[in-house]
């Protein structure tokens, strides 16, 4: 395990170095770091299996009615509209939801794995507590997509095989920044915008609820890799420095490019409405101009945009790396924006209507108020 960690938080041993776990002196050396995180885990608590947090049992009508907005279909902005009728529509808007969720779970089941993998590296009592929780809040996360996806479409699709390439290296590799970096910040960025673009222009109120919860525990876990980040990223020796920085303009540069889209895997969809998977891409990519791909991460809630920021207020983008992403964000305008991150308010919410819950109070009263 290449251990380069600067502050005591971040002191790590192989993972099958158990003994140093057991270490006398090691319990006395507790981090202050996380407290407040870890303090603030009872204010974000929900339970996916009880109903009066989501009740997946609400049923909404997946046979006329579209998940999220047509708009917001990749397909359906391109040629391959002409191609399907109105209930046709309805069925690639579902079923590209199905597939886009069936991704989220398993994201969320390769974060509880690299959570529960941390708690094996991490030294520090207070950052190894840290991850242990966060390992709690992603296997709910993990029972909440599947109880949605289950009451939807029975079970969730394979990954997507440049995803599973993607987690296999972030949860396989012995380097810890890979796992953090990876953990934290690229899949923590992702997620953040993506659910804040599910969660406002979602049409079925069920979703709603599952993201806006699942986002309360999120915004935290954003929170560890920031501070990790900040302790960490700025002392190391320059050539770990740029690995890094390269790896992550990779992995950007992949997802943006459209290896995560998936064509060939949703052939078994494209075929049943009587289209060649491979013209679907077609389609896409000649609609699809970097122009395009600009002028949609200066929208707040990009994902990729939301991804850019992430990586750009973690110090993990430099003056080395920076034209890369500057050909599709306005980095200044990122800097200036402040720490605050697309969903933040979204999660805000969230916690008071957790906490009302918790508390026996009607949330419903809440919004009422406010």
């Amino acid at each position: 395990m290449e251990n380069f960690n600067i502050d005591d938080a971040y002191e790590c041993v192989k993972s099958d170095d158990f003994p140093a776990m057991l270490n006398p002196d090691r319990y006395m050396k507790r981090s202050n770091a996380f407290d407040k995180i870890i303090a603030a885990t009872n204010d974000h608590f929900w339970d996916p299996m009880d109903p009066k947090y989501v009740d997946f049992s609400k049923k909404f009508d997946i046979e006329n009615e579209m998940i999220m907005p047509e708009t917001f279909n990749l397909e359906l902005r391109t040629a391959v509209a002409d191609k399907l009728n109105d209930k046709q529509k309805v069925r690639m808007v579902n079923g590209s939801v199905h597939f886009t969720l069936s991704g989220i779970l398993h994201g969320e089941q390769a974060a509880l794995s690299l959570s529960a993998d941390l708690c094996h590296i991490l030294l520090d009592p207070g950052a190894q507590e840290y991850a242990a929780n966060q390992a709690r809040e992603e296997a709910r996360h993990v029972t909440g997509f599947t109880n949605y996806i289950r009451s939807m479409w029975g079970k969730p699709t394979v990954m997507d095989p440049f995803l599973l390439t993607l987690i296999n290296e972030m949860v396989y590799s012995p380097l810890v920044w890979k796992k953090i970096v990876g953990l934290q910040m690229v899949l923590e960025g992702l997620a953040m915008g993506l659910f804040s673009n599910f969660y406002q222009f979602a049409n079925d109120p069920v979703l709603k609820q599952l993201l806006q919860f699942t986002m309360t525990d999120e915004a935290f876990h954003h929170k560890f890799g920031k501070i990790w980040a900040d302790k960490t990223v700025p002392y190391l020796p320059e050539h770990e420095r740029e690995q890094i920085e390269d790896w992550a303009w990779t992995i950007f540069s992949a997802l943006l490019k459209g290896n995560s889209f998936g064509f060939e895997h949703k052939n078994a969809l494209y075929t049943e409405l009587g289209l060649d998977w491979k013209w679907v891409q077609a389609a896409v990519f000649e609609a699809m101009t970097d122009k395009r791909r600009r002028d949609s991460m200066t929208k707040s809630t990009s994902v990729f945009r939301s991804l850019v920021k992430t990586l750009l207020k973690s110090g993990i983008i430099t003056q080395r790396t920076a034209p890369n992403y500057a050909s599709f964000v306005d980095l200044k305008e990122l800097h200036e924006e402040g720490d605050s991150m697309v969903g933040d308010a979204i999660a805000e919410e969230g916690i008071r209507f957790l906490k009302a819950i918790n508390e026996g109070r009607d949330p419903r009263a809440l919004a009422a108020a406010e």
